[in-house]
């Protein structure tokens, strides 16, 4: 099931693989999220050391991509796994953020297309994306993705004194098959990734 694996040369220009040294950059991207908005349900700002943790954590089996221009790293996306138990493993579960000053500009399209692709290489069937209504901007970028809505979590999360509904959108990465092999987890293909040096 799992697709052919993109080189580095066909990832658009200024993206490239999250590593552990971009913690204070992602830290940065995500902190204004947690601290001024509902679209994380995140309460406490994560800082740097926390973000390298998760960088370390998520690679073990999903990719973490970041792109960045000649001020540093403007935005980042990454798969996490859906659910733990085994009949969920082909699904995953879809994240970006873009910092303010790049927002709108195809950033977020760039990173996801790239993404779905090093996923479909590991051979995940089904991603998908929650979002915080109502978030007109996140709902557009996920569908110009190819996503469709799938469902809605009535008032499941309470921040900033009110409740707050999850609409989830779901991306076809590959085929539905009888027999499907365990996705490759990123830890044993990310090495192909790695410029030489």
């Amino acid at each position: 099931m799992a697709g052919r694996p993109i080189s580095l040369s066909d990832f658009p220009e200024g993206v490239r693989l999250a590593t552990p040294s971009d913690g204070a950059a992602l830290a940065r991207i995500y902190g204004p999220i947690i601290a001024d908005t509902a679209i994380s349900f995140e309460t406490d700002v994560p800082d740097a050391s926390e973000m390298t943790r998760r960088v370390e954590e998520t690679t073990q089996t999903h990719p973490w991509l970041v792109m960045e221009d000649a001020s540093g790293v403007i935005g980042y996306a990454y798969g996490c796994p859906h659910r733990k138990r085994v009949a969920y493993q082909w699904s995953c579960e879809v994240s970006a953020y873009v910092d303010a000053r790049a927002r709108g500009t195809g950033v977020g399209r760039m990173l996801y297309q790239t993404l779905f692709s090093l996923l479909k290489a590991q051979g995940y069937v089904r991603a998908f994306a929650g979002i915080v209504l109502p978030n007109a901007a996140s709902v557009g970028l996920h569908e110009a993705c190819g996503f469709e809505p799938v469902g809605i979590y009535q008032g499941v999360g309470f921040k900033f004194g009110r409740w707050h509904d999850v609409g989830w959108w779901g991306f076809a990465l590959n085929d539905l098959s009888e027999d499907p092999s365990s996705p490759i987890p990123w830890s044993e293909i990310s090495a192909q990734y790695v410029p030489a040096t």
